[in-house]
């Protein structure tokens, strides 16, 4: 008797009007960024600073997501089709976004917060990476109801088929990665509020990083590659881009410095 798998064919758009489209992704980001502002008002406010602060970190940090990860995608996983087309990089909504990037373009944009606000940099991000982990979760949730990120082909049980890709059995990687994150942001979390790690500038945000790049590194075998010229490689993209993030999160956490 053949097996029976769970199925997935959920709509991505919550509701639309017209050209006016309601999505999962776009929700489960505004969840995430509305949650982690919440965390750092409270972080900014049992440290003595201003918690108007927090919005101005919170514009700078929503615009070097959206402008690193597309800029990461464009780069890392297809330039040739976007330096032949260049109006396309502007063209968020169809689709194109990639974490790596996106990382990359918030520790630019907190840099460049930092300077603008004379607020020290390790301090800002040590206390940033819990709420990013939060939002790192949600945003994978959104990849669930995109029926994108998906899984290689899988047997096991819990097994799911994406209806709106083919009718094959795969791991739902985007859930891995989503409990993974989520179970990152509460260890993060306990650090914070339970251990004296923040007494090192960037220490904690070093165990954020070697921990996250790690598990995601050992995720993407459990994930179709997402270009083609990855067929090739011994690991793919997203594993070659997480290994310089490990590397700086050990230091981190190594380094010696004042406590």
């Amino acid at each position: 008797m053949a097996a029976e798998f769970f199925t997935w064919n959920a709509s991505p758009e919550i509701y639309s009007i017209g050209f006016l489209k309601i999505r999962w992704y776009s929700l489960m980001f505004i969840i995430g960024f509305m949650g982690s502002y919440h965390i750092m008002r409270k972080m900014y406010r049992t440290s003595g600073y201003d918690e108007a602060l927090v919005s101005s970190l919170l514009t700078w940090v929503i615009l070097g997501t959206i402008i690193g990860a597309r800029l990461g995608h464009c780069l890392f996983y297809n330039p040739s089709f976007y330096f032949s087309n260049p109006l396309e990089i502007f063209q968020v909504w169809k689709g194109g976004l990639a974490s790596h990037g996106g990382f990359t373009g918030v520790m630019l944009a907190i840099f460049l917060y930092c300077r603008r606000y004379k607020m020290n940099f390790l301090w800002v991000v040590d206390r940033a990476a819990v709420g990013g982990l939060l939002i790192a979760a949600l945003i994978r949730v959104g990849n669930f109801f995109n029926s994108e990120m998906i899984g290689t082909p899988s047997q096991l049980p819990w097994a799911i088929v994406f209806e709106r890709v083919d009718t094959v059995p795969r791991h739902p990687a985007q859930l891995y990665e989503s409990l993974t994150y989520f179970a990152i942001f509460l260890l993060l979390s306990a650090l914070y509020r339970f251990t004296s790690v923040c007494r090192q500038p960037g220490r904690l945000w070093g165990v954020a990083l070697a921990v996250s790049f790690s598990a995601r590194f050992l995720l993407e075998f459990f994930k179709e590659n997402q270009a083609a010229f990855e067929q090739s490689m011994f690991i793919n993209m997203g594993q070659v881009l997480s290994v310089p993030f490990v590397s700086l999160g050990l230091f981190l956490i190594l380094r010696k410095g004042s406590t």
